[in-house]
């Protein structure tokens, strides 16, 4: 078995996070998205994310495995300390504890950028089906998430209609005054010791 790396993503690497995206637009109601973003759209997105947040990336040999990132909850100023997650993985790597490998690491960061919430958007079928069942919302409570709030029959793909909940987990304390937000960038040489503990495995 290959070893796994984790590291943060490049702007480079984003023609491969998009064929891993690709087939959950296409096929599955996991993402409302309708269009598979181009290559010049997911390339901004990464680039937007990194100058705020995290986003990691699974390799192993060379090539990607799938990816975590963190973005935003809202963009005013009182939102700061929640972050939204956000996990794909290429199909043939999910139920191998990659998932929680990369989650594991990304809330490493954000508690280091003093982030306290994170927030999980969740596509929720009204009963299983081939583009939907509930395997994204059994990951996120065996990770600690909770849920936070439910809309139904918002989001219509597959000429389904499909709910969605909010889940949520804490990081930490809610102090007052909190300890301010780190916008990714700053953490600089003190991201590669923040990976350390899940950047490399023999296996997984």
């Amino acid at each position: 078995m290959p070893s796994l790396h984790l590291r943060p993503a490049v702007p480079e690497d984003a023609g491969e996070l998009l064929s891993i995206y690709r087939p959950y637009v296409e096929h599955t109601a996991v993402t409302f998205e309708y269009a598979v973003p181009t290559p010049a759209q997911f390339t901004q997105r990464v680039r937007d994310t990194l100058a705020t947040h995290p986003y990691l990336v699974a390799e192993a040999e060379g090539t990607l495995l799938g990816y975590a990132y963190a973005a935003p909850f809202h963009p005013r100023a009182a939102y700061q300390w929640a972050a939204e997650t956000t996990i794909y993985l290429r199909q043939d790597q999910r139920g191998r504890g990659l998932g929680r490998r990369l989650y594991g690491a990304l809330e490493a960061l954000l508690t280091a950028q003093n982030v306290l919430n994170c927030n999980a958007c969740i596509a929720l079928p009204q009963v299983e089906d081939e583009t939907l069942t509930l395997a994204s919302l059994r990951f996120h409570q065996r990770l600690g998430y909770t849920p936070a709030g439910q809309f139904h029959q918002c989001g219509y793909k597959f000429g389904r209609w499909y709910h969605m909940v909010w889940m949520e987990k804490f990081l930490g304390a809610h102090s007052l005054p909190p300890a301010p937000f780190l916008p990714f960038p700053q953490l600089g040489e003190r991201t590669a010791g923040l990976l350390a503990p899940w950047a490399t495995a023999a296996v997984w």
